[in-house]
């Protein structure tokens, strides 16, 4: 047979992120697949020794802009365990609730571009009409649409009033009502399945032995979310992962589309359990030692890694994304598929490329 070697990426007319891939094929059959990042480099962690702690949580945000709360909460968690902080409960709620959020509207962007990847655009601007008013609430109460700004070295900067808590709740409602109502297209139409089941099958063997994690890992039977630990305020509230077995893309997606209703319960919850007080404290000193922060980002588990030495400068950050622990995974599953099946697969696993190389 012959061997024909295809580029897939930086740029490509379904792939949002550059990410590029080295596909052999023989017979429209993918026999081997290498990756190569770099593209979007920008040299974040190196600005960790140029900026202080504080300034560094604006740094941090836009690592990814799609979840840049979860990043900058994520720091700040690290930071205020090597000062000894304790934030206040009413702050550690609204983290969550906003943290939520950008849960929600990240799961409805892929859902979207997932159909897009596919053809399916009208079920594509669906989502995305849905995903515009989870906007819209981080824009009323932020400031902001998506790189919100809210986390400060020891709470937050905005408050919640009882007024706003009702709003955001009855426009998580509406998002409620109107997913409920793309469910059937979404999981039981004909084309969808098609693309979908039995592309791309990652047994949870496979995902424990890659390491795997999020959705990627929770679509292959992997019970594996951080928000079991309880940060924040998470140990006060009912939560269970969504897992599905099958590991395949349609696996993937349906553990996306049930977490965003797993993600509004959790803002309902936690509306419900908000203590009054203080949304934040005067913090004092710099932080001294070395620690790491693990929290749940959309795509999985983001893990941070802070050193100081007692000055206003971090010694080392580092920082892994879920994107770069899912790529070994996304490698392994790809040999053996259809080109044609390149495209959905590869956006299975939800991949930000901008996360990944910073």
């Amino acid at each position: 047979m012959t061997k024909t070697i295809i580029p897939f990426g930086p740029q490509h007319p379904v792939l949002p992120e550059p990410l590029h891939l080295t596909l052999t094929v023989e017979d429209e059959i993918i026999t081997e697949v290498f990756p190569a990042l770099g593209f979007v480099h920008r040299g974040l962690e190196e600005l960790a020794i140029r900026r202080d702690f504080q300034q560094m949580i604006q740094v941090v945000e836009r690592v990814c802009g799609i979840c840049s709360m979860i990043h900058a909460m994520c720091y700040c968690q690290g930071v205020e365990e090597l000062m000894e902080i304790e934030v206040p409960p009413r702050a550690k709620m609204l983290r969550i609730i906003w943290s939520e959020l950008h849960r929600i509207q990240s799961h409805l962007l892929w859902l979207g571009l997932f159909a897009d990847s596919f053809g399916f655009e009208s079920l594509f601007m669906q989502l995305w009409k849905i995903r515009e008013k989870v906007l819209d609430i981080n824009e009323a109460t932020t400031g902001n649409r998506v790189i919100v700004s809210v986390n400060l070295i020891g709470g937050v900067r905005r408050d919640l009033s009882a007024e706003q808590m009702k709003w955001i709740l009855s426009h998580l409602s509406w998002v409620e009502e109107e997913i409920g109502r793309l469910e059937t297209t979404l999981l039981s139409d004909y084309t969808v399945k098609k693309r979908t089941v039995g592309k791309g099958v990652l047994t949870r063997e496979k995902a424990f032995e890659l390491g795997a994690v999020g959705p990627t890992a929770r679509g292959s039977g992997v019970a594996q979310d951080m928000r079991l630990l309880g940060y924040s305020a998470f140990d006060r509230l009912d939560f269970e992962p969504v897992v599905e077995t099958d590991g395949d893309c349609y696996a993937r997606s349906r553990v996306r589309f049930h977490e965003v209703r797993r993600s509004i319960d959790i803002v309902r919850q936690a509306a419900s359990k908000i203590p009054g007080g203080e949304i934040r404290i005067k913090v004092k000193g710099r932080p001294e030692g070395e620690t790491f922060s693990r929290i749940e980002q959309p795509r999985g588990e983001l893990f941070y890694y802070i050193k100081t030495n007692g000055s206003k400068n971090l010694e080392r950050l580092r920082i892994r994304t879920p994107t770069f622990a899912n790529i070994p995974a996304l490698l392994s599953i790809l040999p053996g598929m259809w080109l044609s099946d390149v495209p959905v697969v590869v956006l299975s696993i939800d991949p930000c490329i901008s996360c990944t190389e910073r």
